[in-house]
């Protein structure tokens, strides 16, 4: 019972912090109201059919709701043609009442996600993906940021982890995930290392790891001997595993539990760093409302 107990303590509740943020952005959209300002906007834009993309956006549809952001969203069939999507955008671009566009990936094979999303306003890339903002982003400028880093970051300053002179190890190298955080970091003055599936010796970088963010996309991959004892651990992957008896398994890229035996700190899948990322999609929006507003 005591080890469970020590364990438990050890657990970043991501889903706390979120809706402790939420009631935030409410309070504060709710005073732009009362001041006689229009709501902030966000516009979703969902190509397709994919059940777990409708999911994810039904998510954020309700996240809206609850801190008062006027939400839309504009469904386009999966047979869609690039020009449509790129006028569906132009006009999102052009409207008024939005201030937030997120266009919800993966696309169908025949879109080009980079082509699309080079048409959104950067000023209203609610993802922080459009290359002026990955851009800004390099180059240490203030500007919207990828959502998953930064509900990383904001888990890390919530749970008081130092980072100035921490030694970061960074698994993945994707531009949602790997390369933002990594720069993120470096910003909080953390020495950072990218690890990758071509890097050798892997599990010796990791063992040196004051702070361990994993975005590798495989189930399991990282194990418990690997990690530094009293490293905070940062899991960002997903995975759904039907089990025999029907039922629903979710884990991430770090095997949990006696990984959680080790860590100081860690994440669990699902409720660590997910729920972060929804409320850093609205956190983005209302940054962008105030910056068109004149509120910033």
């Amino acid at each position: 019972m005591t080890n469970t107990a020590q364990t438990q303590s050890h657990i970043i509740d991501g889903k706390m912090l979120a809706e402790k943020i939420k009631g935030d952005l409410k309070i504060e959209v709710d005073a732009f109201i009362a001041k006689g300002l229009r709501q902030p906007g966000l516009a979703v834009v969902l190509v397709g059919e994919d059940p777990a993309s409708h999911l994810y956006v039904k998510n954020k549809i309700n996240s809206c709701k609850k801190v008062g952001i006027h939400s839309v969203l504009k469904q386009l069939d999966k047979d869609v043609s690039m020009e449509e999507v790129k006028d569906c955008l132009r006009k999102l671009n052009e409207d008024e009442a939005i201030d937030g566009i997120l266009v919800q990936l993966p696309l169908p094979k025949h879109l080009n996600e980079e082509e699309i999303l080079d048409i959104m306003d950067p000023s209203k890339d609610a993802d922080g993906l459009h290359p002026y903002n990955l851009g800004s982003l390099v180059q240490g400028k203030p500007g919207l940021r990828p959502c998953t880093p930064l509900g990383i970051i904001s888990l890390l300053e919530h749970y008081k982890v130092e980072l100035s002179g921490a030694q970061a190890v960074v698994i993945g190298r994707s531009k949602l995930v790997g390369k933002p955080i990594a720069l993120l970091l470096m910003e909080k003055n953390a020495t950072v290392k990218v690890c990758h599936s071509r890097t050798k010796d892997l599990a010796d970088e990791v063992r040196k790891a004051d702070i361990l963010v994993v975005a590798m996309g495989k189930g399991k991959f990282v194990k418990a001997d690997w990690i530094k004892k009293g490293a905070v651990v940062i899991d960002v992957g997903i995975h759904h595993e039907r089990k025999a008896d029907g039922m629903s398994l979710i884990y991430g890229d770090v095997d949990f539990e006696p990984s959680a035996k080790v860590a100081s700190l860690i994440t669990p899948v699902p409720g660590g760093v997910g729920p972060m990322t929804v409320t850093q999609l609205l956190c983005n929006t209302i940054y962008a409302y105030k910056k068109r507003m004149g509120l910033n």
